[in-house]
Formats: C-alpha cells, sequence, structure tokens
C-alpha cells in the first residue's frame, strides 16, 4: 500500500520568484490593485549589502506612484543637480554631461541611493497588503502548467515541501532564473564580458571629499579605469577595471581594495568597507519572456554593463509594464493575448539601453595606451570647441500594444499643473500628484470631451484610466498646463489628445476628434475586451 504526504498548496493570482526590487515593486502593484500574489525568495532574509546605486527619473515617477517620491526616500542621496565628467588620467576634463535639471517624468535625471534602505521602504508598503504574501527561505524546484493555471513545488532549506497554484507564474529571480530554465528561452549573448572590482564604502563625517567633485565622475585612465560615484548617504562606490592578465583572486582580496583606494585619500581610517566584489559586466537580452503562463522581469531577462546606470531602472519598468497587463487579464478586462506584446515592447526597449551602456563602455574602457591617447586628443578638441552632447536616449517601445502614430510607445511627460483637490480648493504640483497615477487621456481642450462617445467613456471607465483636459482655469477634470510643458509636448507630436498607459508610456496621440475616436477603438481593439455595453 502506497502512502501519501499532505503537501501544503497556496493558491493565488500570480506567483513571483524573486523578491529583489522587481519583484517587489511587481508584488506591490499587484496586491495594490486587489490581485492575490505568492512571493517565493530563496534567501532567508533581505540582502544587506548595495548592489544597484543609481535611478533615472522615470523610475522616480514609478516609485511616486506607489507612495515612495524620491523626495521620501530617507536612502536617496537627492537630486544630483551637477556635471558628470568624463576625465583623462592627468584629471584634467574629457567629457562634461549636464545632469542637472528636471527630466520628461518630472523629476530630476539622476539620484544615487543605497539599495537596502530602498528595498525596506518597499517592504513597508507590502508589508501592509493583504493580497500578498511573501515566503523567505523557499526555493521553487519545479512546475507543471496546464489551461487553467500553473502549480510550482516549492522546497526549504530544511527539507519542507510545499505548493503554490496560480494564474501566472513570473520570474524576477536574477541573472541564474530557474524560470528562464523553465521557459526555454534563447538568450542574445553580444559577447561583452568585462570584470570590475566593486568597492562600496561608508565615510567617517570628517573623510576628505574634496576629490569627489563633481560627486560623479569616470577616471578614463588606460592604467585603470575607474569610476566615482555616489552610494547613498555617506557612502561612496568605487568601481575598478581588472587589468589584462591581473589575477582575479588577488583583485578580489581586501587589501586590493584598500591599496586601489589609497590615491582617493581613502583608508581605514576614513571609511569602512562595506562590500568588495569582482562582477563580469555582461550584455544580453532574452529572445523569448513568455511562455503560456510564465514569464520573465528584470535580471532574468537582461543584462547590461552599469555605464549608462540602467539595469535596475529597466527591471523596475518591466515590473510595471507587466502588472497593468496581468491586472486587466485577471480582471477580464482584457483577453490573455496581451501578454504577447510585452517581451517583444521590452526587449527592444531594453536593447536600445544595452547597445548604449556597451558604447560607453568602449570608450572609457580602453586599456590600450595609444588608443586612449587618441581618443583623449578627440574628445578634448570636441569640449574646447563646445560640441554639446546629446541628451540621454528615450528609445520607442517595440511593437505592441500601442499604435504606430507620433507619440505611441514614447514615454510620456510629467511637469506641474494646476488643479482641483478633493477638498475643492486648489492645488498644484506634479501632474500624478494632482489627478492620480495611472491610465490617462489627456486631452488639450475640455471641449474635446464632447467628441467622447459613451461606449469609449465606458470603456476607459472600466480600466480605471482617468480622463483629465488642459484648460485656462482649474476645474473637475480640468487642469492648468502652469509651465508649458504640455502645450510644447503636444505642439511637438502634432496632437489634439494623448493616451498614456498604466506604464507612462502612451498608446496613441490623436490629430483630431475623428482620430481620437480611432485611437480609442485601437485600445479597444489592443486589449481585445468585448463591449462594455454587453457586460
Amino acid at each position: 500500500m502506497v502512502s501519501t504526504v499532505q503537501v501544503e498548496r497556496t493558491d493565488a493570482d500570480v506567483v513571483v520568484v524573486g523578491y529583489g526590487p522587481v519583484g517587489r515593486l511587481l508584488a506591490l502593484l499587484l496586491g495594490r490593485a486587489g490581485r492575490s500574489v505568492v512571493v517565493v525568495e530563496r534567501q532567508p532574509a533581505a540582502y544587506p549589502l548595495p548592489r544597484a546605486v543609481h535611478f533615472d527619473d522615470e523610475v522616480g515617477r514609478i516609485l511616486q506612484s506607489v507612495g515612495l517620491p524620491p523626495t521620501a526616500l530617507t536612502d536617496c542621496v537627492g537630486a544630483y543637480d551637477d556635471l558628470y565628467e568624463w576625465r583623462a588620467a592627468d584629471h584634467e576634463p574629457l567629457l562634461r554631461l549636464d545632469w542637472r535639471g528636471l527630466g520628461p517624468s518630472g523629476w530630476h535625471v539622476s539620484h544615487f541611493f543605497h539599495q537596502p534602505g530602498v528595498e525596506r521602504a518597499l517592504d513597508a508598503q507590502v508589508e501592509g497588503l493583504e493580497p500578498v504574501q511573501v515566503l523567505r527561505g523557499w526555493r521553487a524546484v519545479s512546475h507543471v502548467q496546464d489551461d487553467e493555471g500553473v502549480t510550482v513545488r516549492l522546497e526549504s532549506a530544511d527539507g519542507g515541501a510545499r505548493e503554490v497554484r496560480a494564474a501566472y507564474l513570473v520570474g524576477a529571480d536574477g541573472a541564474n532564473s530557474v524560470v528562464r530554465s523553465w521557459i526555454g528561452s534563447q538568450v542574445t549573448d553580444l559577447g561583452y564580458f568585462r570584470e570590475w572590482l566593486v568597492v562600496d564604502l561608508v565615510l567617517d563625517a570628517d573623510a576628505d571629499t574634496s576629490l569627489f567633485t563633481p560627486p560623479a565622475w569616470q577616471l578614463c585612465d588606460p592604467e585603470r579605469p575607474t569610476t566615482l560615484v555616489p552610494g547613498g548617504p555617506g557612502r561612496r562606490r568605487f568601481e575598478f577595471m581588472r587589468r589584462p592578465g591581473e589575477d582575479l583572486d588577488e583583485l578580489a582580496q581586501e587589501a586590493t581594495a584598500w591599496r586601489l583606494l589609497e590615491p582617493w585619500g581613502v583608508g581605514p581610517e576614513q571609511a569602512v568597507l562595506e562590500r568588495h566584489a569582482v562582477y563580469t559586466f555582461q550584455a544580453r537580452w532574452c529572445d523569448t519572456w513568455r511562455a503560456g503562463r510564465l514569464l520573465l522581469a528584470g535580471d532574468s531577462a537582461h543584462l547590461m554593463p552599469p555605464f549608462a546606470g540602467q539595469g535596475m531602472c529597466s527591471g523596475l519598468r518591466d515590473a510595471v509594464a507587466l502588472a497593468w497587463r496581468l491586472d486587466l487579464v485577471l480582471g477580464g478586462l482584457a483577453d490573455d493575448q496581451v501578454l504577447d506584446s510585452y517581451g517583444p515592447e521590452r526587449s527592444e526597449h531594453v536593447r536600445h539601453f544595452i547597445e548604449g551602456s556597451m558604447a560607453l563602455g568602449e570608450v572609457i574602457c580602453l586599456s590600450d595606451a595609444d588608443a586612449a591617447a587618441a581618443r583623449d586628443v578627440a574628445m578634448r578638441a570636441d569640449l574646447a570647441a563646445g560640441v554639446e552632447q546629446p541628451p540621454r536616449p528615450l528609445p520607442r517601445l517595440g511593437r505592441g500594444l500601442s499604435r504606430a502614430d507620433a507619440g505611441g510607445g514614447l514615454l510620456s511627460l510629467q511637469a506641474e499643473v494646476v488643479g482641483i483637490g478633493a477638498d475643492g480648493a486648489e492645488v498644484s504640483g506634479l501632474l500624478d500628484d494632482v489627478v492620480g497615477a495611472g491610465g490617462l487621456l489627456l486631452l488639450g481642450d475640455p471641449a474635446l470631451r464632447s467628441a467622447l462617445a459613451p461606449a469609449d467613456t465606458a470603456l476607459l471607465d472600466s480600466l480605471g484610466w482617468r480622463v483629465v483636459a488642459l484648460g485656462d482655469e482649474p476645474g473637475e477634470g480640468v487642469v492648468v498646463d502652469s509651465t508649458g510643458t504640455y502645450r510644447d509636448w503636444f505642439a511637438g507630436l502634432g496632437a489634439v489628445a494623448v493616451l498614456v498607459r498604466p506604464d507612462l508610456y502612451v498608446l496613441g496621440s490623436a490629430t483630431d476628434a475623428a482620430d481620437l475616436t480611432a485611437l480609442l477603438e485601437h485600445l479597444r481593439s489592443a486589449l481585445r475586451a468585448p463591449a462594455v455595453s454587453a457586460r
């Protein structure tokens, strides 16, 4: 007679494997939408050391949407409102990037932060959500997928076993993703491999920081390319490239870290060595991000060199792009096929950042003295001639849900507006703070409301997307474009209306009232949702 052991089983809408920044944000977004989530994390406790140190204005807006704007993060240095310089071996400038001022998402272009602290802030938000359960000390070992869902078997370090049954499974489990192996995705690898020693320091209050001016800069010395950036309040991040033929074991030693820090006036008397580790920078992305009910996000789907500071940023974009789709599918407001567009959109987008990061690295990482000297001559000539550096890239999404028009697939803008608050009083602030975050139909004129058919309004209402018009006076559903940002944006697109998805990207822009009707029909078709009136 065969005995069977009952295994505890948990049911959920979504199971997320991995509880790094991407898994945290995805669980938070789905939980806030009322979706039940089980997060599986093999580590019994949060990783205490920093990894990413930079996020951009778009991520600032994403964090704003979950109640964690950059100004509220105590583990963020604050807005980086300075230049970012590249310097030659003699420390003279080769290039200056202007990182001052606001980016298109309404926050500063760059912020430097301490990752464990920001993760704790996300944890506090997740812990208050009843639909989200975090299982620490468990790892996903196998799965069975069928037409109705996916069952994941888990094991703990002490030999325990349990199962989670969910409609969808998301692998946010990093570069060595088990979920990616289950999907069997092919990986496009650009063959980029560079070893760097990454060193994180906590500085004493009286430490000499005169060499950290500006706070972020890049030493393009062929003897030892080096990165110097803030790592959060009171912290510094140094990255030292491995020289050709240098022994990896020796490079990984603590004594090596202190030796390389000596020229920067930093020693054990001025700082605590929080972390030192050799990392291999890589450049690759998955060709397939979905297989049935299994999906990928973050480092499980892509890796890039850190020179543009976009690794974690790209993963958080994945989480937002996936969360709103899963929410609509689980709520019956979109067909399951809407998930097919997630991978093509995101892989095309992230590819631009990977290739851009590689291009920066090829300039920074020159170890041949003659090639570096030629580079320095050319860059100094450009600097002396006042050649302006192009702004950071804002690539368009790959083919997917967005319409092929002037705005479709581009990042939307956020700027200051004046509106009416819940108490009826006039209020000014960033758009999302005034009208709320999420999907948005932004009209260039309040009169365009008359162009919306009842079925169109019902569709937007069912999705929870707002309709807001730009006007001369604030009112119900009307805001004033106090900086002229939206006026200029609409003019550049040749648009009278812009439809913005919950992940902050433009689904499409309309050139007139008739095109607005066509744009909303595109939304209805893209989601494959039945007519609202039929429901």
